[in-house]
Formats: structure tokens, sequence, C-alpha cells
């Protein structure tokens, strides 16, 4: 599999991370430490079979993998904990500013040039996510979620910040030591917040904690990693969008939501400016 069908293939798992989650009845920072437990089992299991579980070029990458991994425990946390309090569409909205940070940032933090077609995409992603956000419900603790949602966008896009200066790690070594990172930064939050642990989830959500921790965490995560290091930060951004696509698509097929013609319109506009940016990367051979 080439590094662009890796990373596609991670965004399409990540896409299902939504359905996953209406079967578990957990609290979001709970389900993440399931999560990040599982994954972090399933790579060490894979790196014990491949006979690899050194992690040579770590004392290298040392910082810049260790932040990535404390932002992505965090980064999920926050994103669980906005979808209960300010809804899925909203977060989503807000969240999904990260990558537009990184690529709108992508000339300062990589020295990537930021193009015309570039700059329309940008255009095109936000308004498409503004599109498909849909119905806002906004209760009583939007501004809290709202907030709560505004970090898990920081934080995402200091995950692929700090990923891109990863040069060092293999793939399924930096997935494996940044999700380890992750695990125990997820339950720091969990004592410090006075959550009761260990978290046991019901044996009914049992299959759907496994297939979230192993499958949509532990290879995804392989996926994510090994791709994420070989592309550009710019085609990295744009191809995030496939993921709330995908939950979109998947939520109207699966868990019969109806889609309004202004999210159909929205989609239109998330595919066709990945599609605009990612094309004329790969036209210049980057």
């Amino acid at each position: 599999m080439n590094t662009l069908a890796k990373f596609i293939a991670a965004m399409l798992i990540f896409g299902t991370n939504g359905l996953l989650a209406r079967r578990i009845s957990l609290g979001g920072a709970e389900i993440v430490l399931l999560r990040t437990l599982l994954g972090s089992c399933f790579l060490i299991g894979l790196g014990l079979l491949r006979r690899d579980l050194r992690l040579v070029g770590l004392r290298a990458d040392k910082v810049p993998a260790t932040l990535g991994g404390a932002a992505l425990g965090l980064n999920w946390v926050c994103l669980f904990i906005a979808y209960q309090t300010a809804g899925v569409s909203l977060s989503t909205l807000v969240y999904y500013c990260g990558p537009m940070l990184v690529l709108a940032l992508s000339p300062l933090l990589f020295r990537e040039k930021l193009t015309w077609n570039k700059i329309a995409a940008i255009a095109a992603v936000a308004l498409g996510m503004v599109f498909i956000s849909g119905e806002i419900d906004r209760g009583s603790d939007l501004a809290v979620g709202l907030l709560w949602a505004a970090g898990a966008a920081g934080f995402y896009a200091l995950v692929i910040i700090a990923n891109k200066r990863v040069q060092h790690l293999s793939g399924i070594h930096c997935a494996m030591y940044e999700l380890i990172v992750s695990f125990f930064v997820v339950l720091a939050f969990l004592a410090v917040t006075g959550a009761r642990l260990p978290v046991i989830p019901a044996g009914s959500e049992l299959p759907w904690v496994l297939v979230l921790g192993l499958v949509n965490t532990g290879l995804a995560y392989y996926l994510y990693f090994s791709a994420m290091q070989c592309l550009s930060g710019q085609t990295v951004a744009l191809l995030c969008y496939i993921d709330p696509l995908t939950a979109l698509v998947l939520s109207a097929l699966v868990l019969h939501e109806r889609l309004l013609p202004l999210q159909i319109a929205g989609a239109a506009l998330i595919l066709g400016g990945a599609c605009l940016g990612e094309l004329r990367l790969r036209r210049r051979g980057t």
C-alpha cells in the first residue's frame, strides 16, 4: 500500500469512530483511555510479531514525539467532551479548523508555498464545513462546549505540526510511542478530574470498545503516522477532511440521519477543495 493510500485508509477508518462511540455509554475521556490502551497494545503486539520493538531514533525525536503524543490524547479528550456538551455538528466544525490552521501556516511552519489553488481549497473546505454543520442545538452548555472544541482544534493542529518534525522514528514506532504517551496523559487527566478508575465497560459494549481500540486506533494510527511523515503538511491538512465527510455519509446510511441539501452542498465543496489542492500538489511532484 502506497503512502497516499495508507493515509486515505486511515481517514476512512477514523470516519467510523462516531458510529462506534454511539454504542458505548462511557464518558468521553473514559472512552479515550480505553482506545489508547488497546491501540498501544495492538502496536506493541505488532512490534513483537515483527521482532521490532526497539524505538530506534527516539532520542533524536523525543521532544516532538512526546509533544505529539500528549497533544493526541488531549485532542481526543477535548473532542469527545465537546460532542457531549455542544453537539457533534458544531464541535466538528470548530475541531476541523485545526487542519485549516496548519494549511494556512504551512509557509511559515514547513516552508511550503501557499499557491492560489491552496487558498481556494482553504476557502472551499471552510465553507463546506459551515454547510455540513447543519442545525445547531444551542443548549445551556454551548459556551463550554465551544471552548472544548476550540481546545481540540488547537491540539489537533499541534499533532500535525509535531509529527512533521519527527524524522527518525518509523511509522509503527512513532504511533506506538505516541499512543503510550497519550494513554498516560489521559489517565492523568481522569485522575486529576476525580474520575472513577479503573474504567470498565459494560459486557455488551465490549466488542465495540475492542473495535474502536484495536482497529480504529491501533491499526488506523499505524497507517496515519506512517503516511504523515512522507506527505506535505498541506496534503495532510486537506486529506483530513475525508474523516468528517465519511462520518457524515455513514451517519445517513447506517443511522438514517437525513442529509439536508445544504449539507450535500458542503460535502461537494469539501471534496472539491481537497481534490483541487491534492491534484496540484501531485502535479508539482510534492
